[in-house]
């Protein structure tokens, strides 16, 4: 295991409400064991025994609170780590066999996490109010003094005047918006203002279309559809219908805090630079515009072909598009996919150290902790080889933690998803696809699966009906280094070896970011696919025309099918765990072409021949005749003294028509009247 010499490890009973293994604790915990019955009352001696500078670790979370408290009077300035091993170890029917998993998540809770990165966000409190009737109005007294209001009616609903224009009431529709809490744009037709002789209604002006209003925050009470796609994540834009009494107030209060500077989670890090979205005006992949629910994600603005944008404002963190992004343009950053592989890894290693075999890794979210709650207190408990593991996002699940565990001993990945799927759920299912067809073709049949409950028992009984799982002769213990990409492929290769299989190439689904792409039989070596390839996957070679191929980086964005003029590569999604496929391979080659005048090379014989068949096939008036194609047989010098000295008048082709004019058209409709 890890340093043990300076990281203290408590693990209380609880007043001996579950039974501690001290033998399996002290192999597998990672740092000193310190065992208590009542450590945060009767025996909290022993806990400031252990402050100062060395990291420690307490197997209780419910006392936390006190727990810091109590290390900041004494003035520990050490790490302080808590991992809850009561609810979602010791508090079950194989509480006795738990030792092994006390042990793994005493150790995985000593693993750091990054610190959150974080986006500033400002508001004023300008807010508009969208609504049909008078319940917008009735909001808008109830929030007058606390926010900056205008308020927009649809006009569709007589609405009596207010006595006192305490803030601005206008008609119109709000046609489209875009933006986040502080940003917002408002696309309004049929604006107007209200007339202020209004009398039992109110009467407005002269409308117009397209005016822009913009907001800090929208309160829309209209009853009509939302103005975002999943709205009830867009900060600063908040929706009740008109005759819900309670969501109204809900929203009120919750509105009335919405002023000042905030910060939200930047849930996702991003690179241009490796981006495989488009180049050179052609889209290539599109894996994460595809899924992203919020519109965060759009193509590339102007100046930025190449890539998509991400705004950070309006990303509400599901963490879809880092599960399928195929070069870790965007990775997710909340926890980062390496620094939770560290803790995967240190939990399986604990465990098998600990005396444990082919436990079953359960990622989840914040729910879950909720449900083995309720599990622990009501029911038999988690049982004793399922090893919780709490994720940011379980959307967010790249390959690399869905398959990684394996090599590590896991004997299978179970992830526990909400009985209504989240946004972003069709990357993770994409994903558990892939790596079912990546295992199975190493033999492997108790791939990751998805558990989609609310119900704690219903959980329980998906955990106890899971595959069978069968041990690896051996655990890998290669370190989570790398992008996602990389980490996969060793996982893979560790499998790979550790149960001792041939090398193959396994078929994936449509969609998988490996495979290779065939050039067949038709091409001219124009090599626009190494133009375009974000990966490098194609290159050219500079001493001759020849195009390479490296499998291992081909990240089947598809831009290279969309480039090739001749239309002669197409895809196929596998995971080749061949040698060749980590060596660069030549799929097309040509002695180049020689010019016939002063034997230079240049160009390929392919390129020339096709050329000179379309000239031929379309008839050009300049290549009528052989002495004129044999022109193309030059090159780029010798091809401009024989043009000179032959003659050749390149305005000497038929007369183009003559340009159609005004008076054209003019003398043709007064023929036809």
């Amino acid at each position: 295991m890890d340093n043990t010499t300076r990281r203290t490890v408590f693990a209380c009973s609880c007043e001996d409400t579950m039974l501690l293994d001290d033998g399996a604790l002290a192999k597998g915990c990672g740092g000193r064991l310190k065992t208590a019955e009542q450590l945060c009352r009767s025996q909290l001696d022993r806990f400031l025994a252990a402050m100062g500078t060395d990291a420690v670790t307490v197997g209780c979370t419910q006392e936390a609170p006190l727990f810091r408290q109590e290390a900041e009077t004494a003035g520990h300035t050490g790490q302080l780590d808590f991992v809850n091993i009561r609810e979602q170890a010791g508090w079950s029917e194989d509480g006795a066999a738990a030792g092994p998993k006390m042990a793994a998540l005493l150790a995985a809770a000593a693993v750091p996490m990054p610190p959150t990165p974080l986006v500033p966000l400002a508001s004023e409190g300008v807010t508009l109010i969208l609504g049909r009737d008078a319940t917008a109005l009735r909001l808008a007294e109830k929030l007058k003094g606390s926010l900056d209001l205008t308020v927009l009616l649809t006009g569709e609903e007589e609405v009596e005047p207010l006595r006192q224009a305490d803030y601005p009431v206008l008609r119109g529709r709000a046609r489209a918006a875009a933006g986040w809490l502080g940003q917002f744009e408002v696309t309004v037709d049929g604006h107007a203002a209200a007339s202020p002789a209004s009398r039992a209604a109110y009467r407005w002006g002269r409308a117009q279309d397209g005016a822009v209003s913009r907001c800090d925050v929208i309160l829309d009470v209209t009853g009509r559809a939302p103005l975002f796609p999943a709205d009830e994540v867009r900060l600063g834009y908040l929706r009740a219908a008109p005759g819900d009494d309670a969501a109204l107030e809900r929203l009120a209060t919750e509105a009335a805090t919405l002023t000042g500077a905030f910060d939200k989670p930047r849930f996702v890090t991003f690179d241009a630079g490796l981006c495989a979205h488009a180049r050179n005006r052609r889209t290539g992949c599109t894996r994460c515009l595809d899924l992203c629910p919020t519109g965060a994600i759009t193509p590339g603005a102007k100046g930025h072909w190449d890539s998509v944008a991400v705004s950070a404002e309006i990303c509400a963190g599901c963490g879809a598009c880092a599960a399928v992004c195929p070069t870790s343009a965007i990775t997710y950053a909340l926890p980062p996919s390496d620094a939770l592989l560290r803790r995967a890894r240190t939990l399986l290693r604990a465990y098998h150290a600990a005396g444990g075999t082919a436990p079953t890794l359960l990622l989840h979210g914040e729910d879950g902790e909720a449900m083995f709650d309720a599990l622990s207190r009501h029911g038999p408990g988690l049982p004793a080889d399922v090893l919780p593991l709490r994720v940011g996002q379980v959307t967010a699940m790249d390959l690399a933690m869905l398959v990684a565990p394996y090599a590590w001993g896991a004997g299978c990945v179970r992830v526990l998803m909400p009985g209504r799927r989240p946004h972003g759920a069709d990357g993770l299912l994409g994903n558990l696809d892939t790596a079912m067809a990546l295992l199975g073709g190493l033999g492997l049949f108790a791939g990751p699966g998805a558990i989609e409950t609310d119900d704690p028992f219903t959980l329980l009984d998906a955990l106890h009906a899971g595959p069978r799982r069968v041990p690896l002769p051996r655990e890998a213990d290669f370190l989570p280094m790398g992008t996602p990409r990389e980490m996969l492929k060793a996982a893979m290769a560790s499998l790979r070896d550790a149960i001792a299989v041939p090398a193959t190439s396994i078929a994936l689904p449509a969609g998988a970011a490996f495979g290779a792409a065939h050039v067949a039989d038709g091409c001219t070596l124009c090599l626009a696919c190494t133009m375009v390839c974000p990966a490098g996957a194609f290159a050219a070679n500079p001493e001759r025309p020849e195009l390479s191929f490296l499998e291992d980086a081909c990240v089947q964005c598809g831009l290279c099918v969309a480039t090739c003029p001749e239309k002669v590569i197409s895809l196929e999604p596998r995971l080749n765990l061949l040698p060749e496929a980590g060596a660069r391979q030549v799929v097309r080659q040509e002695q180049p072409a020689e010019c016939a005048a002063c034997h230079k090379p240049f160009g390929t014989r392919a390129s020339i021949d096709r050329v000179k068949a379309k000239l031929q096939a379309t008839g050009h008036w300049m290549f009528a005749d052989d002495s004129r194609l044999a022109l193309l047989e030059l090159c780029e010098d010798c091809r401009v003294h024989a043009a000179t000295d032959a003659a050749i008048d390149p305005y000497a082709g038929p007369a183009r028509p003559r340009p159609r004019t005004e008076e054209d058209y003019r003398r043709e409709a007064g023929e036809q009247g």
